[in-house]
């Protein structure tokens, strides 16, 4: 937020996309550390409410839509409420008990630290030489707000890297270092790419939920009869 007000717009999308990285680290490093606990659970969405939906919403209001007031105020808004309203879901979700086993692989709507890192795409792309067109901005925010409240099942992800097979862990280990430079060396090509392939691989989420919501009801006839 201070960079957005100092104008240092790549700064303060950095500054997010390292937010992400280390939202993704913190869960995992409590458990480690058997320091899980109710009360870190709900000051860890505070900040993530603070760090997705506040800041991303400031920085778009600060880079590009201050020159539409009202008009390019609405749509960061909006997407810093929906940000909130799709925290306040997770969170309750927590209490309605696990569902079907198969549902511990998807996020119902795109979570806050992706949809932080996908809405500054218009950023990214200003960064490697595009225009700015505030009125596509305005349409895209809305967008990522919807995708943040909307039912869609997304893929988690948090499977991956649970086990990984001996014999892959070179290769893996690679891939991680390699994905590290290339962020480091070329961050705006690395996250325009990564943004504009999350956004389009968002339906192959919802047909693979479909998959195995027919699978469970297969087997649930099955069992019954």
């Amino acid at each position: 937020i201070r960079f957005a007000f100092e104008g240092r717009f790549a700064a303060a999308a950095g500054a997010i996309v390292a937010a992400a990285v280390i939202d993704g680290l913190d869960g995992r490093i409590a458990r480690l550390l058997k320091a899980t606990s109710r009360f870190g659970a709900e000051f860890d969405s505070l900040s993530d409410f603070l760090c997705f939906g506040v800041a991303p919403a400031l920085v778009l209001y600060f880079w590009t839509l201050e020159a539409w007031r009202g008009f390019g105020y609405a749509p960061c808004l909006l997407f810093a409420v929906c940000a909130a309203l799709r925290l306040a879901r997770f969170n309750s979700a927590l209490d309605a008990g696990p569902g079907p086993a198969y549902r511990q692989h998807f996020f119902t709507g795109v979570p806050a630290p992706a949809g932080a890192i996908i809405v500054l795409l218009p950023i990214y792309l200003a960064l490697l030489g595009f225009p700015r067109v505030p009125g596509l901005v305005c349409v895209y925010t809305l967008g990522i707000a919807f995708l943040l409240v909307s039912t869609l099942p997304v893929l988690s992800g948090k499977k991956l890297g649970t086990r990984v097979p001996r014999e892959m862990v070179l290769p893996v280990f690679v891939a991680v270092v390699l994905f590290v430079a290339l962020l480091v060396g070329y961050p705006w090509h690395v996250l325009s790419i990564g943004s504009i392939l999350y956004i389009a691989a968002l339906p192959l989420g919802w047909l693979s939920y479909r998959g195995y919501a027919q699978k469970d009801a297969l087997a649930t006839q099955a069992a019954s009869a």
